[in-house]
Formats: structure tokens, C-alpha cells, sequence
């Protein structure tokens, strides 16, 4: 997707909306094991009751990207440790249309990427900290079942989850276990991380933005970025030169 690119309910109407609906159905299924187009076909699939001329055009982009990288995947290392580690991301009030947030996270195994998701909050928040601390609080609960899974299948994870928030201000929100006022609107639910951080099951650590793999997650990048984030979420095109 362009960068800086804000799609919203503007353009002109297309007179066949079933080709647009079919081609994003098609693009969701591909998000199973393409994390790279995660984002863009998010954002796409808001507009299914009523797509757009502008919306049609993002949606070829995507195509054309997928032509030229046909066999681009995940990398599984053969070697790895075993341990979990997320990373969590927001894009405060990227939606133009509810100015609703979009939380992103990306978890990792070793090395090895095995979930991601990107979805639009619920509400809208307030600030970036509320955003950020919903989009580690989404990616809390993602954890607590990834290590009931791994419990499953007999593989103990006794050290915490590492979960990397690029924003001070949520991190402090999720330590301090005193409700005061900056967080009074803030639901419930959302504090969930603070009993887990408490219990010692997740450490939150700062990561800089530079380093934020989850960036790829909520917003669309330039090129230079997007190629970054992907050699860090372990995507590689086997017919690249190495």
C-alpha cells in the first residue's frame, strides 16, 4: 500500500461491487501465510458493503505485488530455543472514517514468526497511550493462550513472555498496578496485562520505533522500511539473491 495512503468512503462507486468482493476474499485467505499484506487487506476489507474506484486500484497494487514475489514465505529455522517473545504496535486514530486505532502484533517462537494480526480497535481512544496500552493488552491475551498451547503439547515455558511496546507511557500505565485518574476511562478488561506482569508471566520492555516489527502491522510503509520489517519478521523470498 503507498505510503501515507488514508483510504476512506470517497471516490466513485463501483458498479460491480461482487469483483471487488471476490478479489479481497481471495487476499484474506492469502493473510494465512503472507504477514506482508496483512495490513493493506485490513484496510481494504472495511469497505466490502461499499466499494470504491480508489479501493479497486489498492487492491490491484496488492496483486502486482504478489505477482512479482510468488514465493515469498516464512522461514522456519531448523535450530531455534524455544521461547516466546511478542512485539505489539497502534496506529492511534488511523482510521479516517470512526478515528478508531488499529493494534498490530507480531509473536515469535525463537525466530520464528507464528501469529500476527491487525484489527481496529473497538472504541476510539483518547491518546496514544490508550491505544498502545489496548494493542499490548490484545496481544497479552494472545500470549496467555499460545502458552496454554505449548503446555499442550508438553513444552514448558517457565521464563516470562517478553512483549516490546514502543511507548513509555503504556508501559508505565501496565506497571503500576494504582488506578488514578489518566486511566479511569479506560474498561476493564484492558488491565489484564497489569495481573500478568504482576504474577511474572510477561515482562514489557521499551523497543525503539526503528526497531518495532509490529510497525508493518498497523500502518503502510515506504519501501525501504517495508523490506526491513520483513527480513525481521523472518520473510524471505526463496528466489532472491542472497
Amino acid at each position: 500500500m503507498e505510503q501515507n495512503i488514508k483510504l476512506s468512503n470517497e471516490g466513485e462507486i463501483l458498479k460491480d461491487p461482487a469483483k471487488y468482493r471476490r478479489l479481497v476474499g481471495r487476499l484474506i485467505y492469502l493473510t494465512i501465510t503472507r504477514p506482508d499484506i496483512t495490513y493493506a487487506v485490513h484496510v481494504l476489507s472495511r469497505f466490502m458493503h461499499e466499494p470504491r474506484i480508489p479501493h479497486m486500484d489498492a487492491a490491484v497494487r496488492i496483486f502486482r505485488y504478489l505477482k512479482y514475489t510468488p514465493c515469498q514465505g516464512i522461514l522456519f529455522p531448523t535450530q531455534d530455543d524455544l521461547k516466546l517473545k511478542a512485539f505489539c504496535d497502534s496506529d492511534w486514530a488511523g482510521c479516517p472514517t470512526t478515528c478508531r486505532s488499529t493494534t498490530g502484533y507480531c509473536v515469535f517462537l525463537g525466530n520464528s514468526l507464528i501469529s500476527w494480526r491487525t484489527k481496529r480497535q473497538k472504541t476510539v481512544s483518547l491518546s496514544s497511550a490508550e491505544a498502545e496500552y489496548r494493542a499490548m493488552a490484545s496481544t497479552c491475551c494472545e500470549l496467555s493462550w499460545l502458552r496454554c498451547l505449548l503446555q499442550d503439547l508438553q513444552l514448558t515455558h517457565s521464563e516470562p513472555v517478553t512483549l516490546h511496546c514502543d511507548n513509555q507511557a503504556a508501559l508505565h500505565i501496565a506497571a503500576n498496578p494504582v488506578f488514578h485518574e489518566r486511566t479511569r476511562h479506560i474498561e476493564m478488561d484492558c488491565h489484564f496485562i497489569r495481573d500478568k506482569i504482576q504474577d511474572g508471566s510477561i515482562v514489557a520492555k521499551h523497543v525503539s520505533s526503528s526497531q518495532q516489527v509490529a510497525d508493518i502491522l498497523t500502518k503502510p510503509l515506504g519501501k525501504e522500511g517495508f523490506s526491513t520489517m520483513l527480513c525481521k519478521l523472518g520473510v524471505l523470498d526463496i528466489h532472491s539473491p542472497t
